[in-house]
């Protein structure tokens, strides 16, 4: 039997000599949004001619009140939470009166919402730091509004907005939809729609994108079915869903009714 030949000290000395093979490091995709810069500026022109003071619709009185309202909201809407908190903001629309009740008082009030056990126990401690650390007012800051329990960057930008007046985008799961759906700001989590709608959004429109975008997602562009027939986008609108290319009459919608008498949730 033939001897193995013995390997070539020149090949050998080749092999070790070669540089390590390069490895491949895949750049995520870059966003490039469905629509152009003018097309985006006349979609937030028609929600504007549509709704020119849009509101949120959970009730609340003061800021506190929303951040509790915001925070309960969570995996519920907005109907059964202005159900369950009007009772409880005529008695405890303070961190003080609120702590004052513990958490079976609270409860008692929102014991219709789901997780009702866990957002009780946050209410209080949420009240505990904000009258041991931020003598009873709620924040200004993302910071330091996320460092309250319960409260999520989502809730801490709907506060931001709604109570203080800094322009922020909330992505809740309307928003999300939206954002994906259209192919305005596609993204896998919350803060990436959120990060690529703050790219498409215009500026002067900015304020109030949040709540057409909910707006728009709850009554129009729904999630089991969007209503394309009522849409004043549809014309413009990039979704592979759409099922209609004429939009509807742009007008003025009537007020938003805000409470006992407003319009339930769709989902």
């Amino acid at each position: 039997m033939a001897s193995p030949k013995p390997k070539s000290s020149t090949s050998s000395l080749q092999k070790s000599n070669r540089a390590p093979a390069k490895k491949v490091v895949r750049r995520p995709k870059r966003f490039k949004s469905a629509y152009t810069p003018a097309e985006m500026e006349e979609i937030f022109r028609r929600f504007s001619v549509q709704r020119p003071e849009p509101k949120g619709e959970l009730e609340h009185v003061n800021p506190f009140t929303l951040v509790v309202a915001v925070a309960l909201s969570a995996q519920a809407t907005d109907a059964g939470v202005n159900k369950a908190t009007r009772g409880l903001f005529k008695v405890a629309d303070t961190p003080e009166k609120m702590l004052a009740l513990g958490e079976e008082g609270v409860i008692e009030h929102i014991k219709t919402i789901g997780l009702y056990r866990n957002k009780a126990k946050n209410v209080i401690a949420l009240c505990r730091m904000l009258i041991d650390e931020f003598g009873s007012q709620v924040p200004r800051t993302r910071e330091e509004l996320t460092r309250l329990p319960g409260v999520g960057r989502k809730t801490a930008n709907v506060v931001m907005s709604m109570a203080f007046g800094i322009p922020t985008l909330a992505v809740d799961t309307h928003v999300f939809r939206l954002g994906n759906r259209l192919l305005m700001a596609p993204g896998k989590t919350p803060d990436e729609v959120e990060e690529q709608f703050l790219k498409v959004i215009p500026e002067q429109y900015l304020f109030h994108a949040h709540h057409w975008l909910i707006l728009h997602g709850r009554y129009t562009c729904k999630a089991r079915r969007p209503e394309c027939e009522h849409c004043v986008i549809a014309d413009l609108c990039r979704s592979p869903e759409k099922s209609c290319d004429i939009p509807a009459p742009l007008v003025e919608l009537p007020p938003q009714l805000i409470g006992a008498g407003a319009a339930v949730e769709g989902e």
